[in-house]
């Protein structure tokens, strides 16, 4: 693809042989009326407009432009297609704004930004909150196109104001199913069709009594939500409570997980091992921090796995993986991680080669229970550096009619962070 990475100048004219950008033009459900005259210049002047069949059929049929439907599947065979193209001027036809949950995104992520121009139009987010009246800064955008229904769940808190983009003509009644499940079955629907075109509907109503019928083709589910005033609240801040979890007994305690994930300090887009994952607590409340974030559960007993599974579908992080099997035959097959954390299962092998593949800044954090593992942790934080410390808590439980401090097996938690090289500033010169 570097003929196409090589384009062209900035109004998007062939440079001496060279094929022009990949033009991305965004349309509004109104079609090619609402394209501005340089967006309408690029369509009428390109030798390919690719699009799906609702926006080609939006153009005429002309013997000096092609027009041509995605390859299925898009991925494998769309470098094929732009190859095949070769240097004729093309323009891609894309929704509203092309990058919110568009194949703007696609095409630069495959293709690189250089090889890409991109013309958003009034994105469908955009309309929906100006038909709501709701400020961009007071409302999150939730998008389940091509994902996982599961995933608005971890969006759900009282008083928020959620702009879901979904697909599917059943789409707004499975979110109102969910969340009646959650404990949100007083919150506001509002189902937006076809913004922006003559043909605009808007459906309202409640989610414990949906019963909008099917959604048009083109919509989004603007959701008000309201919880049942006996619901308790998931935050996002580490350290849920334990009966958020299914578990059978191997779950890192609340103030423990708390402590391990302040070390982990997760930031947007990083990727985690959770290496004997366990009921999965710390890797689930690392991917809830942010949704671009990348958990990788190693857990060798099946059960536990399944469980993992379950527990991050119900707290809306279903795209947390799960491998099943032994850390140590694990960690060669898994990405580069920016936090590892080892819940369960340490040794100087596994420690060593978490420590090989983490990212420069990255960070460690074991756990141990037993005076082995602490032996060993002292070893690698002489090693490798690093701060020890011992967790020990107590909850109050009950002696007869009294109460008392029922304390818990302490544990033993390392942290340490992978240091970055330091560069020769000559070095940059």
């Amino acid at each position: 693809m570097a003929s196409i990475r090589d384009a062209s100048s900035s109004d998007g004219a062939v440079t001496a042989g060279r094929p022009p950008v990949l033009e991305v033009v965004g349309v509004g459900a109104s079609g090619v009326d609402s394209l501005d005259a340089t967006c309408r210049r690029l369509v009428e002047e390109a030798d390919v407009v690719i699009g799906g069949e609702r926006h080609l059929a939006m153009l005429e049929t002309r013997p000096d432009r092609r027009l041509v439907p995605w390859p299925s599947p898009l991925l494998p065979r769309l470098r094929g297609l732009l190859a095949e193209l070769g240097p004729q001027r093309v323009v891609v036809l894309a929704s509203g704004d092309p990058l919110v949950s568009g194949i703007g995104s696609t095409l630069v992520r495959e293709l690189g930004a250089d090889a890409v121009r991109i013309h958003p139009g009034v994105s469908s987010v955009a309309l929906a909150r100006a038909r709501m009246g709701w400020a961009a800064e007071e409302s999150d955008v939730v998008t389940l196109v091509g994902r996982d229904l599961d995933r608005l769940r971890r969006d759900l808190v009282p008083r928020a104001r959620l702009v879901v983009l979904t697909s599917g003509a059943d789409a707004p009644a499975r979110v109102a199913s969910l969340l009646v499940e959650e404990g949100y079955a007083g919150s506001r629907l509002t189902v937006l069709g076809d913004l922006g075109s003559p043909d605009e509907s808007r459906t309202d109503g409640l989610a414990a009594s949906w019963d909008g019928g099917p959604a048009p083709r083109l919509h989004l589910v603007c959701v008000e939500c309201e919880a049942h005033p006996g619901r308790s609240a998931r935050s996002l801040v580490p350290g849920l409570g334990e009966t958020a979890y299914d578990h059978d007994g191997q779950l890192t305690k609340r103030v423990v997980r708390a402590a391990a994930l302040a070390h982990l300090a997760p930031q947007p887009g990083d990727v985690l091992w959770d290496l004997g994952a366990g009921a999965g607590s710390v890797g689930i409340e690392f991917a809830r921090q942010h949704p671009r974030n990348e958990v990788h559960a190693v857990e060798r007993d099946p059960v536990r796995a399944e469980r993992v599974r379950r527990n991050a579908r119900a707290l809306g992080v279903p795209g947390l993986r799960v491998v099943e099997g032994a850390s140590m035959d694990a960690v060669a097959t898994l990405p580069q991680p920016d936090a590892v954390f080892v819940g369960g299962g340490a040794s100087t092998d596994l420690i060593d080669a978490c420590w090989h593949a983490l990212a420069p800044g990255g960070r460690l954090v074991v756990h141990g229970v037993t005076v082995e593992t602490e032996v060993l942790l002292h070893e690698a934080r002489g090693r490798l550096g690093g701060s020890m410390t011992r967790i020990a808590v107590e909850d109050l439980d009950t002696i007869g009619s009294l109460h008392g401090w029922k304390p818990a097996r302490s544990v033993v938690q390392w942290s340490v962070e992978k240091p970055v090289p330091q560069t020769d500033p000559e070095d940059q010169s």
